[in-house]
């Protein structure tokens, strides 16, 4: 099941890439999983702290500071990718706006699609 959700996030990314004209992922299919491996760890682990550091102005702005907060990660992503030797980037902040949305799509309609085990069957 761990492999088929990080699968859906390497789709995400590759589909963020594809989309974006920003966003670049040099590599193809050895990239891409590693790109969202970064993305996967950076957002269980930074994610959650920003979250909670910016919950007053996640609250004034209705949620909408969430977005920000994605390209944000989104950027850390890059910047920790190019340290490792992965070739990926992000032109700009609106460029990893835009990527955040995308991959957030994507992501959420492939996990509807993925079997989930945490349900009970009945």
């Amino acid at each position: 099941m761990l492999l088929l959700r990080w699968a859906a996030a390497a789709a995400a990314v590759g589909a963020a890439a594809w989309l974006v004209p920003g966003i670049t992922v040099e590599g193809g299919v050895v990239a891409l999983p590693a790109v969202a491996l970064i993305l996967g760890l950076v957002n269980a682990l930074v994610r959650p702290l920003l979250r909670r550091l910016a919950c007053g102005v996640i609250f004034l702005t209705l949620g909408l500071f969430l977005f920000i907060i994605n390209a944000l990660m989104l950027l850390l992503t890059e910047l920790l990718a190019r340290s490792f030797g992965i070739g990926f980037s992000i032109a700009s902040f609106g460029d990893a706006l835009l990527g955040a949305v995308v991959i957030s799509v994507v992501s959420y309609v492939l996990s509807v699609l993925l079997p989930d085990n945490t349900r009970r069957r009945r």
